[in-house]
């Protein structure tokens, strides 16, 4: 199970970091994405970061402002979501795939952590 935590109200122009735990596994042997989804819109892909540490932003357009990362010690994986947006507003979800950052394999799903970016 994937919990993810971090999200909240910010203004534009904020910062967020939103932290993602497992129970159950250690997500060290996986590997570790984050998507979003905003109202009336698909899910889409942010970020991943695979086993070797490797990182894949799915978004051309978000790379530069957020930042993926793993705290192996934490056994914890960040996205810090910097210069944030009101078109940033969504709720994220992290997931699991194994090893590798292949979009079919996220299997694992945490439950969502809204991120509200307005004045």
């Amino acid at each position: 199970q994937l919990v993810e935590s971090g999200g909240g109200l910010v203004q534009p122009g904020g910062s967020l970091r939103l932290s993602c735990a497992a129970s159950g596994f250690g997500v060290d042997y996986y590997a570790i994405g984050w998507f979003r989804q905003a109202p009336g819109k698909e899910r889409e892909g942010v970020s991943c970061i695979d086993i070797m540490n490797r990182t894949t932003y799915y978004t051309d357009s978000l790379k530069g402002r957020f930042t993926i990362s793993r705290d192996k010690a934490k056994k914890l994986v960040y996205l810090q979501l910097n210069s944030l947006k009101p078109e940033d507003t969504a709720v994220y979800y992290c997931a699991a795939a194994p090893e590798y950052c292949d979009l079919g394999y996220f299997s694992s799903w945490g439950q969502g952590n809204q991120v509200n970016v307005s004045s």
